[in-house]
C-alpha cells in the first residue's frame, strides 16, 4: 500500500466523511472546527493549486454554525450533515457568484440552487465554495478559465485534468473531503485520475442536471468526487435522492480488462501500473477482451458529433454577439462545432442509441469492464501534445480516449487511484451496466484498498 502523499497537503488528506461524521457525533470535533480547517487549507493551498475561484468564510462558517446546532438539538440529517463539501463553478449556488468559468458570467449571481446542491444542503453538508472549472465545462484539461488554470497536487506545474479540475484538486490536496463535479465526456473521472482521487460518474439522468449550466444534454452528468468510494456512495446517495439499494448476494464475476489500443495508445507504464492494480482486484476473474476495438472509432465520431451540435446550440447568440468573450481555445471548439449540419445529428442520435444497445448486449456476458481511466500521467500546463511510445499526439483527444464513450452510452463508470507512474497518480476506471450504479459502487468498496499496489517510479 502507497505511504505517498501530494506535494500540497491540507487538513483533510486521505480522510474519510465516516470518521468525520463519528467525531462530529461524539463531539470531538464540531462543523464549524472542520469548516475553519477547510478555510485554513484552502487560504495556505489555494494561491498554489488555483482549485477554489471563491470561498466566503462568512457564509461557510454560518451554514457550520447552524448545522451545530441541529446536532446539538439532537437532529441528524445524515452522514454529510456538517461536512464541507465544495462545488464545481458551472453548478448553481444562490449563496456564491457562478461564473461557469467565463469572462459572459463574470460576477454572476445565480437566483437560486441548482437541484443536485439543495440536496447537498438538505443533507446538512456545509457548501465551502467554488472550484474551478474549464470555461464552460468544454476542456478535458483544466487550464482555461477565467480564473486560470487549476495545477496539480502532486506537481503544481501539471494539469489536474478537466474539466471538474478544482472540484479533484480540492480533494486530492486535503483542501476539502467531498466535492461536486460533472462529466460530459470524462470530466469527474479525468481529474480524478490525474490528481489521485475516487471519481464517479452515474448512469445517465440518475442524478438530475437541474440548474447545471448544460454542456451536451444528452452527455451531461453529475457526479461525487471523493477520497473513498464509501463517501462516493454516500454522496451519490444524497444527490440520486435515494438509498442504494442492498447488495446482491455474490456471484463470480466476469470483469473484461479492455485490451491495449482499443481507445488509442497507452503509455506502457500506466498500462502496467493500472494491469497489475486489476489483477490484484480482480483476480482469476479478469480476462482480456476486444470487444470494443472495433466500435471505438464509430463511438468517438458520434459523441464528438452530439457533443459539438449541442453544445453550439448553447453558445450560438454568445459566439455571434461576443466571441472575443471566450478564451480562443474554447471558442475554437465552438466554432468547429458549428459545422455540424442537421442530419448528422440525427444520424448520431440514431447511432448513440445503438451503441447503447450493444453495451446491454455486451453486459449480459460480463459484469464489469475495466481499463486505465487516463492513458497518460499529468501533463504540463498548456501542453498540447504528449509523447506516446513513438507517437507525439494531442493530449486534449488523449485523456478523454477512455472515458468518453461511457457517456455516450451513459453508464456509471468509476475512476480509483492505484498508484503512481513517474511520481504522478494515474486511476484504474471500472464500468458497469447501465442503472447498475449501486452494485458497482457497492462491489468496488468491498474489494479496494485506496492506494494499493506499487508505485513505479522509473
Amino acid at each position: 500500500m502507497s505511504l505517498v502523499k501530494p506535494t500540497h497537503a491540507g487538513y483533510f488528506l486521505g480522510l474519510s466523511i465516516v470518521t468525520l461524521a463519528e467525531r462530529l457525533r461524539t463531539g470531538s470535533v464540531t462543523s464549524v472546527e472542520l469548516t475553519q480547517a477547510a478555510l485554513d487549507s484552502i487560504e495556505r493551498l489555494n494561491p498554489i493549486l488555483n482549485a477554489f475561484v471563491q470561498v466566503d468564510a462568512s457564509i461557510a462558517l454560518a451554514q457550520a454554525r447552524k448545522a451545530d446546532a441541529l446536532l446539538a438539538q439532537g437532529r441528524d440529517l445524515g452522514p454529510l450533515h456538517g461536512i464541507p463539501v465544495a462545488v464545481k463553478d458551472n453548478i448553481d449556488t444562490f449563496d456564491y457568484l457562478t461564473t461557469y468559468g467565463s469572462a459572459h458570467f463574470d460576477g454572476y449571481q445565480p437566483e437560486r440552487d441548482a437541484l443536485c446542491v439543495q440536496r447537498v444542503r438538505k443533507a446538512g453538508a456545509v457548501i465551502i465554495g467554488k472550484t474551478l472549472t474549464h470555461e464552460f465545462a468544454y476542456g478535458p484539461t483544466g487550464d482555461r478559465s477565467l480564473q486560470g488554470a487549476a495545477r496539480n497536487p502532486w506537481d503544481a506545474r501539471c494539469i489536474t485534468g478537466g474539466s471538474s479540475a478544482g472540484s479533484a484538486a480540492a480533494v486530492a490536496s486535503g483542501m476539502v473531503p467531498l466535492a461536486l463535479g460533472t462529466d460530459t465526456g470524462g470530466s469527474i473521472r479525468i481529474p480524478s485520475a490525474l490528481c489521485g482521487t475516487v471519481g464517479f460518474k452515474p448512469s445517465f439522468a440518475c442524478v438530475p442536471v437541474d440548474g447545471v449550466f448544460p454542456l451536451a444534454s444528452s452527455l451531461d452528468h453529475v457526479g461525487p468526487i471523493a477520497n473513498h468510494i464509501e463517501d462516493a456512495r454516500l454522496l451519490f446517495e444524497v444527490l440520486a435522492d435515494r438509498p442504494c439499494a442492498p447488495a446482491a448476494t455474490a456471484q463470480p464475476l466476469r470483469v473484461g480488462w479492455l485490451t491495449g489500443g482499443s481507445f488509442g495508445p497507452v503509455d506502457a507504464d500506466v498500462n502496467q501500473q493500472v494491469y497489475q492494480a486489476a489483477q490484484q482486484l480482480f483476480g482469476d476473474t479478469l480476462e482480456h477482451t476486444d470487444a470494443l476495438q472495433k466500435m471505438a472509432p464509430g463511438m468517438k465520431n458520434t459523441l464528438l458529433t452530439l457533443q459539438r451540435a449541442e453544445a453550439f446550440e448553447v453558445h450560438a447568440e454568445r459566439m455571434q454577439d461576443a466571441p472575443h468573450l471566450f478564451d480562443q481555445e474554447v471558442r475554437e471548439r465552438l466554432e468547429l462545432s458549428g459545422e455540424v449540419k442537421g442530419w448528422q445529428y440525427i444520424r448520431a442520435q440514431a447511432s448513440q442509441a445503438q451503441y447503447q444497445a450493444a453495451m446491454a448486449r455486451l453486459f449480459e456476458h460480463y459484469d464489469l469492464l475495466v481499463s486505465p481511466s487516463v492513458p497518460i500521467t499529468a501533463t504540463p500546463i498548456n501542453a498540447r501534445t504528449v509523447r506516446v511510445g513513438e507517437q507525439d499526439i494531442d493530449v486534449r483527444a488523449t485523456v478523454l480516449s477512455h472515458t468518453s464513450a461511457w457517456n455516450l452510452t451513459g453508464l456509471p463508470a468509476l475512476s480509483l487511484p492505484v498508484g503512481h507512474v513517474r511520481g504522478l497518480p494515474v486511476g484504474l476506471q471500472v464500468v458497469g451496466a447501465a442503472g447498475a450504479d449501486d452494485r458497482l459502487l457497492q462491489l468496488m468498496s468491498r474489494l479496494f484498498v485506496l492506494g494499493q499496489g506499487q508505485d513505479r517510479t522509473d
